[in-house]
This record gives structure tokens, C-alpha cells and sequence, in this order.
């Protein structure tokens, strides 16, 4: 006697679900597959001898665990630590490798006022920290009578953020056409470790020459309290030497980036200036 059973089965294919922002659609389709034949012989009758087959055994296949399989996949991925040895020291690369990554913490208690009142001395030159960097950024500089060079009257800036020529005049109506942003905006700090800070080191922070640029006031106003994965700036040549400043106003004040702002940084870096090198500041 033969028993012949046709098995028809169905599979679920399913559209990417790594794909990002993108609705997931599923669809059933029947799939076609091969009849499955069992044949069954008769037993022998009691005259009959059939003599059985030496069928050396095999042993099973070993199939590895969920388990075995994540340790083994987690084993030849790159840890932090290995990607930062693989980048070339001296490189945002390898100092974005040792940044941490951390969810965002809530806003809640933000005040300007925690980062200091008004701007102060950082190096003890004479200049406050908004005047140092008016002197740094902007060329043909002219200044206040009588404030040792210090209070910028005038000058032209080459806005890192557009591109564009700005022609700075110090008055009620004019200084807004150029403002001093805080590469990593004082908001984001708070959220990503400055609540930990004490006042003196915020006030450190918001000061720091390295976490200061002279810019286009309405990009700046576009920026607020943006991070990297969010605003960019539109002048595209100068977005390796911003994610990299901002990096190094991370490390250097001990604050952490999200998974979103630490993967675009990243991306940005690999695919348009690996060999970025570390600010100085």
C-alpha cells in the first residue's frame, strides 16, 4: 500500500521592517511547495527473510542556540573600544568613539540664568568672552575708543553657516545680524549631563572659546537647542568642522550624545573627512 500526502503550505513575507519611517506592509502570498510521498511496503510474512540494512549511523547536525548564535554575532562586532583603536588618535573619529551614549534627560529645571549671568573673562585678557570672539572671527575690525580693543564696533564675517559675507555694525537693530552660538546649545547641555555640573563649571562651559562662533543670526535662530541629528548647518562644506566641534565641547566637559546624534556625526565623518582632525581648544 502506498499513502501519497500533498502538503500545501503558506508563508508570510513581510516588506523591511529595519527600513526607518516607513509603514510596514504585510502580504500573504501562497507558496507552492513539492508533494510529499510516503511509501509504505508490506511487512514480510513469516517465510519471508529480509535481511535489514547496515545503515551506519550519522551523527546529528549541530545546529547552534539562539543563544551561541547572539554571542557569536555580539563576538565579531566592533566594540566602542575597538572602533576607537581602529581610528587614527588626533581624529574626531576616534575621540567620537569614546563619547557615551545616553537617552536624553528631561528639560525640566533648565534655566538660562544656572549657566551664569552675562559673559565673563575666561582667559583673563581684559575682553569678555563674546568680544574675544568677535576679535577671532570677523576681519577688518574696528573698536571702541578706550576699551583697550576690546568691544568690537565693526567689522566682516565669513558666516561659517551660510557662507555668506555679513557686514557687522555694533547697534540697537544691527548686532542681532551676528551672534555668538554656542556650538553645543546650553539646553542639549542640560539634558545630557550639565545638570550634573556644578554652577562654576557650567559657567566654564557657556564661556569656552572652543564651544564659540560668531554666525548668522537667523541661522542661529533656526539652530535654538538643536543637535547634530536634527540641524545641520546649510553651508555644507562646513559641517566636518562643526560635528567635530561639537565633539570636542563633549569630551572636553564630560556630556554624552543620544544614538541618533552620535550615528549622524559619524556618518557625516566617515563618508565626507575621516582623517577630521581634533579642534584645538
Amino acid at each position: 500500500m502506498v499513502l501519497v500526502l500533498g502538503l500545501v503550505l503558506t508563508s508570510c513575507a513581510g516588506s523591511d521592517a529595519s527600513a526607518v519611517a516607513a509603514p510596514v506592509i504585510w502580504s500573504e502570498a501562497p507558496v507552492g511547495e513539492p508533494l510529499v510521498v510516503w511509501s509504505e511496503a508490506p511487512a514480510p510474512t513469516a517465510s519471508e527473510h529480509v535481511p535489514e540494512p547496515e545503515v551506519a549511523a550519522r551523527p546529528a547536525p549541530t545546529v547552534p542556540s539562539n543563544s551561541a548564535a547572539a554571542s557569536s554575532k555580539a563576538a565579531s562586532a566592533p566594540s566602542s573600544t575597538e572602533n576607537a583603536s581602529k581610528a587614527k588618535a588626533g581624529t574626531t573619529l576616534h575621540q567620537l568613539a569614546g563619547i557615551p551614549i545616553k537617552g536624553r534627560a528631561p528639560k525640566t529645571g533648565y534655566e538660562r540664568s544656572l549657566f551664569g549671568s552675562g559673559w565673563k573673562d575666561p582667559d583673563r585678557n581684559g575682553c569678555d568672552a563674546r568680544n574675544d570672539t568677535l576679535r577671532r572671527d570677523l576681519t577688518g575690525i574696528a573698536a571702541k575708543p578706550g576699551t583697550n580693543g576690546c568691544v568690537v564696533t565693526s567689522g566682516v564675517l565669513s558666516d561659517p553657516f551660510t557662507g555668506k559675507r555679513i557686514d557687522f555694525v555694533r547697534g540697537q537693530g544691527t548686532s542681532t545680524k551676528v551672534q555668538i552660538d554656542h556650538v553645543v546649545a546650553l539646553s542639549d547641555a542640560w539634558q545630557k549631563g550639565a545638570q550634573k555640573m556644578t554652577e562654576e563649571q557650567r559657567v566654564k562651559f557657556v564661556n569656552d572659546p572652543l564651544n564659540l562662533l560668531a554666525v548668522d543670526g537667523p541661522s542661529n535662530a533656526s539652530k535654538g537647542d538643536s543637535d547634530a541629528s536634527s540641524w545641520l548647518p546649510s553651508n555644507k562644506s562646513f559641517r566636518c568642522s562643526y560635528v567635530a566641534r561639537q565633539t570636542a565641547v563633549k569630551a572636553k566637559h564630560g556630556l554624552w550624545m543620544t544614538k541618533a546624534e552620535h550615528a549622524g556625526i559619524k556618518r557625516i565623518i566617515t563618508s565626507q573627512c575621516p582623517q577630521q582632525q581634533v579642534p584645538e581648544g
